[in-house]
């Protein structure tokens, strides 16, 4: 904090609080207390109970958990393999060229996913390439938005590094495969658990998309809880959301050990 009087560091600290709390903290705390309660007293869930996770860790919302975790795993490690080549790519091109790159590989992003989803969907749904009605046709969708951000992370990551290194491996002879495989890879390899962390974080949220193009045998855990909420089951699709929130947590706990790992090598 920059802020170096006791006076001032009080009053950052309490417009943070008056920031944070009602915003950010405020309202999962309201879903968290709503899965553990059965009715709303006045403006507050009531009537403890754990009926609604006995049911969110079994049968079909256990299904759409695991859904929702192959479906992040496997566009996460999607995105980063795209993403890392194309932001070494780019290291190697002209100015002009790596604008149009960035340009290309931000689009989806530019645009609401619901329109990444309907041109997937318009895309992949006649032959030769027929995804439409698969669980293929979920993961190219959180592909193609994740991408943009391992892309992104990747890049900026390549602007830091400093270049004496690859030229040492070069002066005692390495070839451009060997400094790319044990230089170069290797003092990226903290960006690049941030760039699978954050893909992760976003395909294991993603719904607008999704409700385009899921089929009934590939149901993600965003959409249960929609259309638990949808129907009228709150505490229920509460506790599927603190169940999404907690996965969520516990993978990007497991990638931020190892990124403090790599950053020490």
């Amino acid at each position: 904090m920059l802020v170096h009087s006791r006076t001032g560091k009080w009053t950052a600290w309490a417009l943070f609080a008056v920031l944070f709390v009602p915003l950010f903290a405020l309202p999962l705390l309201v879903i968290l207390a709503a899965s553990f309660s059965t009715h709303w007293s006045g403006a507050f869930p009531s009537g403890p109970t754990a009926e609604h996770y006995t049911a969110a860790v079994r049968g079909e919302s256990l299904q759409a958990l695991t859904t929702s975790l192959v479906t992040a795993v496997t566009a996460s490690l999607l995105a980063l393999t795209i993403g890392t080549w194309a932001a070494l790519a780019a290291s190697a091109l002209r100015t002009r060229g790596r604008r149009v790159l960035d340009a290309l590989f931000m689009l989806p992003v530019a645009v609401p996913s619901v329109v990444v989803g309907l041109a997937v969907l318009v895309a992949f749904s006649q032959p030769p390439v027929l995804l439409n009605g698969t669980r293929w046709i979920v993961i190219l969708a959180h592909t193609v938005l994740v991408t943009a951000f391992a892309y992104q992370s990747v890049s900026a990551a390549i602007l830091r590094l400093d270049p004496m290194y690859e030229q040492a491996a070069a002066s005692l002879g390495a070839r451009p495969s060997y400094v790319l495989l044990r230089v170069k890879l290797p003092l990226l390899l903290p960006s690049l658990n941030a760039a699978a962390g954050l893909c992760f974080a976003l395909s294991m949220g993603e719904l607008s998309a999704t409700m385009m193009l899921y089929p009934p045998d590939w149901l993600p855990l965003p959409v249960l809880i929609f259309t638990a909420t949808d129907r009228g089951s709150l505490f229920t699709g509460s506790a599927l959301a603190v169940v999404l929130m907690a996965a969520t947590l516990l993978v990007l706990l497991a990638v931020s050990r190892i990124r403090t790992k790599a950053s020490y090598r």
